[in-house]
């Protein structure tokens, strides 16, 4: 399936995908979706650059091994929920605070670092999965 219309296409189709997970991710915390959806949806569009390119374009396109991906995120998404223990309140209870930025009023929560941490380990995961068996083909 090495087409030059699928080689021409891949880099589209994975820019994308990797857009849309972002959209997934962070409209989660409010309707259902978040970082296990999104993140797979990420690791399908490395799969398919994978599948055009080969597992090399792949590895140099992330930059960082994904099982360590996939470890800074379960690091993220525990260290999500020791902020409540820290608060004093149960661990993963979601805490919310509203810093000024430029004069803006930001949101930020303990719910959106932890979904952030799942996408980031699904990533890391799947995709590690992935390139395995890409490497075993070759």
């Amino acid at each position: 399936m090495n087409t030059l219309i699928f080689r021409t296409l891949a880099p589209f189709i994975t820019a994308l995908m990797l857009f849309f997970s972002l959209f997934v991710l962070l409209r989660g915390h409010n309707e259902p979706g978040g970082g296990f959806i999104g993140g797979l949806i990420a690791a399908s569009a490395f799969a398919i650059y994978g599948m055009a390119f080969g597992v090399q374009a792949v590895s140099r396109a992330l930059r960082f091994h994904p099982l360590s991906i996939a470890g800074a995120g379960l690091l993220l998404s525990v260290l999500s929920g020791m902020v409540s223990l820290a608060a004093g309140v149960p661990f993963m209870t979601g805490l919310w605070a509203t810093p000024h930025i430029l004069g803006v009023e930001v949101p930020v929560a303990t719910v959106i670092s932890f979904d952030v941490g799942v996408y980031l380990v699904v990533v890391g995961a799947i995709t590690s999965i992935a390139l395995s068996l890409g490497e075993s083909e070759d």
